[in-house]
């Protein structure tokens, strides 16, 4: 443990981060040094597997600021089934929900450790989830092998409901856009050392899952930061970001692409779709709509 010596006083916000000790783990926990929240903020690393031959954990404790406590949970075993362990979450096994239980705050955020944040992104949540069981973020996509923007996440991480998860999963919110009132989401945790598809992965649907009829909130600000690689994404995915004016060349090979008679007939369908809506009798939105979401002043 390093920072500020009170720990017995619940902190602003915590935010828990499990790592195999990539070394992207520095960008991340850093980004969190630099946010601009000027209370007291607790950040939990948990390690799932691995030694510290780098000395990230040493080089992070020193940098942790006045304001922050910075507090590693090694066990010395992983608790994921992947490395020998009885939890099915493949990332983490049950740090995730340990970690979420023992931090001293009632609101936490979670960090991948290979993403990073804006400075903003835990002062805006702590607006937006005044009063609600939750709350999220929007997100920044970046290319893993070149760290070049592609863009701004506009069809996948985006809350109850909507998206191109909407109809299969209810929506979806990303694990770094998120933070929780724990004591409003107390059963939601355990969800954490769970999985949702082969390989111990999809977690965070469950969590979601058992998140989404809660009273939320929302920034509208894309403060997260999301590595991922375009190559080998399903075609209707890509198919997003070309149309959101992504030059799918730069982040993949041209010959991975599909070729355009896959995009057009997506093209086709949309218009099929927009066709039906028009086609529709208006509702009010209005009728018999229970509106959750709040955007605080910014």
């Amino acid at each position: 443990m390093t920072g500020t010596s009170d720990l017995q006083t619940p902190f602003d916000v915590a935010v828990v981060t499990q790592t195999i000790l990539r070394p992207t783990l520095l960008q991340a926990v850093r980004s969190i040094f630099g946010q601009d929240h000027p209370g007291r903020i607790q950040i939990l690393v948990g390690v799932d597997k691995g030694g510290d031959d780098g000395g990230l954990l040493e080089t992070l404790r020193a940098e942790c600021p006045p304001n922050m406590t910075l507090t590693v949970i090694a066990p010395g075993y992983s608790t994921s089934r992947r490395h020998g362990g009885l939890y099915a979450n493949a990332s983490g096994g049950s740090l995730r929900t340990v970690l979420s239980y023992l931090a001293n705050s009632r609101f936490v955020a979670y960090l991948d450790d290979d993403n990073w944040w804006a400075p903003s992104h835990l002062s805006s949540l702590l607006r937006a989830i005044d009063g609600k069981s939750y709350a999220f973020s929007r997100r920044t996509l970046v290319d893993t092998r070149s760290e070049a923007i592609i863009c701004r996440d506009e069809w996948e991480s985006l809350g109850p409901g909507l998206g191109v998860y909407g109809k299969g999963f209810g929506g979806w919110v990303d694990t770094s856009c998120l933070m929780v009132d724990k004591l409003a989401c107390h059963e939601v945790l355990p969800a954490w050392s769970t999985s949702r598809f082969e390989g111990g992965v999809g977690e965070d649907r469950m969590v979601f899952e058992r998140l989404k009829s809660l009273p939320f909130g929302a920034t509208g600000l894309y403060t997260a930061f999301y590595r991922l690689v375009l190559d080998g994404a399903h075609p209707y995915l890509l198919w997003n970001y070309r149309k959101a004016g992504v030059d799918l060349a730069r982040f993949m090979p041209a010959e991975r692409i599909p070729p355009d008679a896959v995009f057009d007939e997506y093209d086709r369908n949309e218009q099929k779709e927009e066709a039906a809506k028009a086609q529709r009798p208006v509702q009010s939105p209005f009728v018999g709509t229970a509106y959750r979401i709040t955007y605080p002043k910014r």
